[in-house]
């Protein structure tokens, strides 16, 4: 299970923010391993202060083990053939991470992987870096290829998935007062891009709007019919970012008179420092500085039991249709990619046609 992680404690913030900026599949700087260590010490005081303010350190490690182990549980009720199931977490920038779990898995006797990104939108940035990790790591650990690996890399518009996203939503619109319920608009928050990787060709803003349409339909026939649009948080630095951005939507919409809205964290499936400080705390104040008085958030899907059910589901598709890799993974952005991504690809290519002999 790939994701990013983040740190458990305070002591981990320093460490989490190097390994974040020295990786150039999410920004490219001069002399990166200097630069990554300077940026992160310049900024670790800052973001000290805002883990102590959600609990002193980030929760998705909890929730990554929560949905792991439910989601093993039903698969081997439902795939006893291929039981039993075992999950590991490989997270890019912390522990546990990636290292980690393929010594798990070979120390395990595991025969066969499913790298299972838990970014649901895929990125060149987010699980292509994961993917270029993985390559690395197996290459070290595993010179002989005793693994073999599948992958499941994108799976915002699965049917399930869009259904607990709706679940969420949904709840929050029941909370609003009768005056404005229907008229709320929803904004549905993923994290920006530099523009500069969008201009490249990256997929990710054209699935997450995916994802957003599919909710959407969803609701509609649901019943719910509230306006909404689609926006994008955490920019830094002196990049230009894909936009519009969260917080200037929510400053606009209330010094136009509305005084609700509804946020989405629609890239995000646990809980963790965007969620949490980003859109409770941070743009919770913006929001009432705005006039805003009623500010909701839709969960995030954690351990929400038809979210554990999806997770399962993916898995289980994979496995009945013979392990497939995406004929979307194998096709390279239009824009310059990186040495090490072309060279991801090709083992990418090279275990799909591994598992295409197995079948034979």
């Amino acid at each position: 299970m790939m994701n990013m992680g983040g740190p458990r404690t305070q002591n981990d913030v320093g460490q989490f923010l190097t390994n974040l900026f020295s990786d150039r599949d999410i920004i490219k700087l001069p002399m990166q391993s200097i630069a990554g260590q300077v940026i992160a010490r310049r900024r670790v005081g800052k973001i000290k202060e805002q883990y102590m303010q959600i609990g002193g350190g980030s929760p998705i490690e909890k929730w990554t083990r929560a949905q792991g182990s439910g989601m093993v549980k039903q698969l081997d009720r439902t795939n006893p053939d291929t039981a039993p199931h075992s999950y590991y977490v490989g997270f890019r920038y912390t522990e546990p991470n990636t290292p980690q779990a393929v010594e798990d898995m070979i120390a395990d006797g595991v025969d066969h992987v499913i790298a299972f990104t838990q970014y649901q939108q895929f990125s060149g940035s987010t699980t292509g870096s994961n993917l270029n990790e993985l390559y690395r790591v197996q290459k070290r650990l595993d010179p002989e290829s005793k693994l073999q690996w599948s992958f499941i890399d994108r799976w915002g518009t699965h049917p399930k998935l869009v259904s607990s996203f709706a679940d969420r939503v949904e709840a929050q619109i029941a909370k609003l007062t009768d005056d404005v319920r229907h008229a709320t608009p929803i904004l549905f928050s993923a994290h920006s891009l530099p523009l500069n990787v969008v201009d490249r060709g990256d997929p990710y803003v054209a699935e997450v709007g995916g994802t957003v349409a599919y909710v959407v339909n969803e609701l509609r026939r649901r019943g719910v019919n509230n306006p909404y649009r689609l926006v994008w948080q955490s920019a830094v630095g002196p990049l230009r970012w894909l936009g519009p951005q969260t917080e200037a939507t929510i400053r606009h919409y209330g010094s136009i008179g509305y005084s609700s809205l509804v946020m989405v964290p629609i890239a995000f499936t646990s809980d963790h420092i965007e969620t949490l400080f980003e859109l409770d705390i941070e743009y919770g104040k913006v929001a009432r500085e705005a006039g805003i008085s009623q500010y909701m958030r839709a969960e995030a899907l954690n351990d929400h039991p038809p979210f554990i059910d999806a997770l399962a589901t993916i898995v289980k598709e994979h496995i009945d249709a013979g392990f497939p890799t995406s004929p979307q993974l194998l096709l390279p952005d239009p824009g310059s990619e990186s040495a090490q991504t072309i060279t991801t690809r090709k083992w990418i290519a090279a275990q799909a046609a591994r598992q295409a002999e197995r079948k034979k």
